[in-house]
């Protein structure tokens, strides 16, 4: 490392506590979602006692951040997370940000946060940090900071973060120490995402999901234990010549690359595979350490639906909590309870829908029990009140564990009769009832 450089970091090191005390007690902060996030210094905001009005916007916490239990304190989550429904059930003051993922940035940037802080990798030779596992949405507000005198960023120094390469036309997915306003050396790990196990139903689903997955496709992965549970299938299967173009990059796409089945001659980052997070194993972060085959952009190059649907024959595969007979899917809340977010989900329907030889899937199991009462997912209607997360002329394949429904190109009561089809038998006979009862009245 040049002698310049180091006496650069060397200036702008400081401990947690005296980064913390260069916000002021009327603030606004702005952090990335989950791998992303600077933990130590977020944990240290708490050893502060004179808050008035501090304005946090994350999403997806990877810790129940004490700080966030204290008056004169708010989060505005983009994404919410078990821990941010475990401390809004607590009484703490978070709300939810209703917006997609590219919404979610266009706000960090609208929002102007005079403070942008965020976790990275330890400084390379030629004196850049890489953002590691998070560009998202928070990477131009950051970069908007950094060269603000009026704002800070902060970046915490993760020593087992890796290193991620991006693409120089959108950043280069790296900070220059000469452009960041305090360095924090982190004393936590980098955060690991537990894998998910799979049961019958997982599998059930799997299994018709890689029916529908042909060669030469591009795929997405969105988040549990289905998606895993394709990529292994189609790791060990015989299809390959695949494109990754995915918002977060897990575990099985690692796989699938480890089976050779990843060209990426897909149209759009030919080459590489491409995503805006990843969360995963320590051996997944340990494979993404500068591998000249994977690269990390914003998220404006990875979940616009007009880039997305470029690519050869994407296929998105993504989750749901309920669907109605019309179509619309309920992905992030229950009921009007908010219990997760939009994310990526619709931008990657509409992106793959649209693709020439596109597919886009929606997976859930034909049933759910909370409080051990058995309800079906398929529902005539979903209930009061309820944000719909995507609306019903954007669903296409729809899969449970006891098969696939194409709603494309059905009218309104071909898709009721093909989504009570694959619903679960004990509740068919009920949703054709209540489908013949809508007709009639």
């Amino acid at each position: 490392m040049e002698v310049a450089v180091h006496a650069e970091y060397q200036r702008k090191l400081r401990s947690a506590r005296a980064a913390v005390d260069l916000l002021h007690p009327e603030d606004t902060l702005a952090v990335p979602i989950a791998t992303g996030q600077p933990a130590a210094f977020l944990a240290t905001l708490a050893e502060r006692d004179d808050w008035k009005n501090l304005v946090i916007f994350g999403g997806l916490l990877i810790e129940p951040y004490p700080v966030l239990q204290r008056s004169g304190v708010r989060c505005v989550s983009g994404f919410y997370g078990p821990i941010e429904r475990m401390l809004k059930a607590g009484g703490a003051a978070i709300d939810y940000l209703p917006a997609d993922f590219l919404g979610w940035e266009r706000y960090a940037r609208a929002f102007k946060p005079r403070v942008v802080a965020t976790a990275v990798a330890p400084l390379d030779d030629r004196g850049f940090f890489s953002l590691g596992l998070h560009a998202g949405a928070t990477f131009e507000a950051l970069l908007e900071a950094a060269h603000d005198a009026d704002r800070l960023a902060i970046v915490e120094v993760v020593p087992d973060m890796p290193h991620i390469f991006g693409l120089g036309q959108y950043g280069a997915h790296r900070l220059h120490v000469s452009a960041v306003d305090c360095i924090v050396e982190s004393d936590r790990s980098v955060f690991t995402l537990p894998a998910e196990s799979t049961n019958v139903e997982d599998e059930a689903i799997a299994k018709h999901v890689e029916r529908l997955v042909g060669d030469n496709a591009t795929l997405q992965f969105g988040i549990g234990g289905v998606p895993n549970a394709v990529a292994q299938l189609l790791a060990a299967g015989e299809k390959g010549d695949f494109g990754i173009h995915t918002e977060m990059f897990v575990d099985g796409i690692m796989h699938l690359h480890q089976a050779g089945k990843v060209s990426n001659h897909k149209g759009v980052f030919d080459g590489f595979s491409v995503s805006t997070f990843a969360a995963g194993s320590a051996d997944l972060y340990r494979w993404l350490h500068r591998n000249p085959e994977v690269r990390m952009l914003p998220v404006a190059q990875v979940n616009d639906p007009a880039i997305i649907r470029q690519n050869r024959r994407m296929v998105s595969i993504n989750g749901a909590l309920a669907i109605d007979l019309s179509g619309q899917l309920m992905a992030d809340t229950i009921g009007p309870r908010q219990y997760s977010g939009v994310g990526g989900h619709e931008l990657f329907v509409i992106g793959a829908h649209d693709c020439p030889d596109g597919k886009s899937i929606i997976c859930l199991h034909s049933t759910v029990s909370p409080g051990g009462q058995r309800r079906s997912t398929i529902v005539s209607q979903l209930p009061a009140g309820t944000p719909v997360t995507t609306p019903r002329h954007h669903v296409q394949y729809v899969i449970t564990e006891h098969g696939i429904a194409n709603l494309g190109m059905l009218t309104a009561s071909e898709r009721a009769h093909a989504l009570i089809e694959i619903a679960h038998p004990d509740f068919r006979d009920e949703l054709r009832a209540a489908m013949k009862k809508a007709v009639s009245g």
